[in-house]
């Protein structure tokens, strides 16, 4: 037995070694210099899922001299953010901007004034830093309906191949697809930590759907969860794209590095104001100044620095530079939480999750629980449940299903949502002897439709974030035919044979009580008092042609109006696209490099 225990620690040390090594090797030299240049010929703002990429191909040319201006710092100081399953405990943390909503006319009503938590991330990486890693590239119709509203260049068939750069495909099956791709810097794997990941996937078979590749021909059916993790660790832009490259000496990655405004002189963009160790510094740019801060910093920055809706700006006393509609078309996937009671012991709880096995295995060996996500499967459907294979056209809604048991009273504390007391008083009830799953229906074509205003004329004071969830009655009512399927998946003889049960009450459905339990009107009043934000912010800089009065950005992504400004990121998505929208804001900034490029 003595010698059992030893040859274990050995391993154990031995297997902890030569991860420490593989890992320091990953991540690369993170020294950054220690002052700003005054100039360069690049300055990108933001670290984020698109700038990142774009700082890192803008720079394999050695005559490019770029500066990567991020607010957050380092992704090493919270080791959260390498630690796969530890996505949860990010929300709030010091890497989180950590932004609310206004109060929600028509939704978030469990919540505190009705103001939904929106999460962003204040680091090295951006939300890639912080998001729970899911891979979706989004419907081909997307793109295509893009190209068809006057963004040409912007198909599906002129953006796969940027899909297909950035990705480094490491599920097997996958790797002779002609979608798939094999050589690029971001791995794709796909995780499995608990038994439930299968039995998801029956049930999509029980009714009668494929099983796919959601990144791959068609999106119709029920695909394994897709993710950013690679031996139980988080690949973030950041990590991927711009940390093995971190000595080329024309790239400059500055955190800490609050930008305030863009300098346009004689309607050209210039250089940035920011602020870097107290003090304002001015950095100026030979070529462009590109903003990649995102769906809420980039209509910010742009509004501050005179760019934006004339009679906002006014209103505020800025001076009008380019009368644009920034700041309009927002956008975001919004989900409905429903969770049932099983009999079986298969998903995540507290107790395994801190028990010392578990632990020692991912410290060890970075497997286990604490190497991925609880997400381990996808669906997507059409509003019309009994069309079960792709028919050319969009897909309507998508289904994250969570293996894990986080109702119980333990877990208050770390829930990263706006609840009220009294909603959490009857949530977090549950005990531990009794497991549960989730599943999250998205809607993902919304047609509410927000906005991005400034509070002020102060770049530290937030701006106000409408995204005016549920507005539209359409989004409602596919919010009903979402849990609807969900009810279909529930009664599946796979779901039946864990002892899931559509009828299973919980305490939080009590707010909804007026209305007859599963009616429609029982869900709709659910979903207006339980809207959950996927954090996909979106649109808010958008792209259209050159006549188009809602666009920001023309197909090149520049601003229209002001020459050496583009904006690159999510904010620049002419409609949200159908999934999660980490891949599509890499191909954004991949697609983006080729447009400087040619420029």
């Amino acid at each position: 037995m003595e010698k059992l225990v030893v040859t274990t620690i050995v391993v154990g040390v031995i297997a902890y070694v030569y991860h420490q090594s593989a890992l320091n090797t990953d991540r690369g030299n993170t020294g950054f210099p220690s002052k700003l240049k005054t100039s360069y010929d690049y300055i990108i703002v933001g670290a984020g899922s698109s700038g990142s990429v774009l700082a890192s191909r803008l720079t394999e040319d050695p005559d490019n001299d770029v500066v990567l201006l991020e607010a957050g710092g380092s992704d090493e100081t919270n080791p959260n953010i390498y630690k796969a399953g530890a996505a949860p405990m990010l929300l709030r943390s010091d890497e989180d901007w950590e932004y609310y909503t206004v109060p929600q006319k028509h939704a978030c009503r469990a919540m505190k004034e009705q103001r939904s938590f929106w999460p962003r991330g204040r680091v090295l990486g951006g939300s890639s830093s912080l998001n729970w890693m899911v891979y979706i590239r989004g419907n081909r119709h997307d793109y295509d309906s893009w190209a068809e509203e006057g963004c040409d260049g912007w198909s599906y068939k002129d953006v796969l191949p940027y899909f297909m750069k950035s990705e480094d495909i490491q599920i097997d099956e996958f790797k002779i697809s002609e979608y798939r791709g094999k050589d690029g810097p971001l791995p794709v794997t796909r995780p499995n930590v608990t038994p439930m990941q299968k039995l998801y996937i029956d049930a999509g078979k029980d009714l009668g759907f494929n099983v796919i590749d959601c990144n791959g021909e068609d999106q119709i059916g029920f695909c394994w969860m897709q993710s950013t993790i690679k031996q139980g660790e988080r690949w973030s832009s950041y990590r991927s794209f711009i940390k093995p490259h971190l000595a080329r000496p024309n790239l400059h990655v500055m955190p800490n590095t609050f930008t305030t405004k863009v300098i346009i002189k004689d309607k050209k963009a210039i250089g940035v104001e920011c602020i870097r160790n107290g003090r304002k510094v001015r950095v100026f740019a030979r070529k462009e100044v590109i903003l990649s801060a995102g769906a809420v910093n980039s209509p910010q920055l742009l509004m501050l620095s005179g760019v934006g809706p004339k009679e906002h700006l006014k209103k505020l006393g800025i001076p009008v530079l380019a009368d644009l509609p920034v700041g309009e078309n927002l956008q975001d996937h919004f989900m409905i939480p429903l969770a049932f009671r099983i009999n079986t012991t298969g998903p995540i709880t507290g107790d395994k999750l801190t028990s010392m096995w578990t632990v020692k295995q991912y410290e060890y060996f970075r497997t286990g629980l604490w190497s991925a996500t609880a997400l381990e499967a996808l669906a997507f459907v059409y509003r019309d449940l009994d069309k079960k294979k792709e028919s050319g056209e969009n897909s309507d809604i998508q289904v994250h299903t969570f293996s894990a048991h986080g109702l119980t009273p333990p877990m208050r504390e770390f829930f990263p949502v706006n609840y009220m007391e009294e909603v959490k008083d009857k949530m977090f009830t549950e005990t531990d002897d009794i497991e549960t799953v989730s599943f999250y229906p998205v809607i993902i074509h919304p047609k509410s439709r927000g906005t991005i205003r400034l509070r002020s004329t102060d770049p530290f004071d937030y701006p106000d974030i409408d995204p005016h969830y549920l507005e539209d009655e359409d989004d409602v009512q596919l919010a009903i035919q979402s849990i609807r399927f969900v009810e279909k998946m529930v009664g599946t003889n796979t779901m039946k044979s864990i002892g899931m049960d559509v009828n299973n009450r919980f305490q939080t459905y009590e707010f909804c009580s007026e209305h007859e339990f599963r009616s429609d009107k029982f869900w709709e009043c659910y979903v207006r008092h339980f809207t959950l934000t996927v954090y996909h912010p979106t649109s808010t800089c958008r792209m259209g042609g050159k006549d188009d009065p809602s666009a920001v950005v023309d197909p090149q992504l520049r601003v229209k109006g002001i020459s050496g400004l583009r904006v690159v990121d999510a904010s620049v998505m002419r409609n949200v696209p159908g999934g999660n929208t980490n891949a599509p804001s890499i191909m954004i900034g991949e697609k983006a490099a080729d447009l400087i490029r040619k420029s």
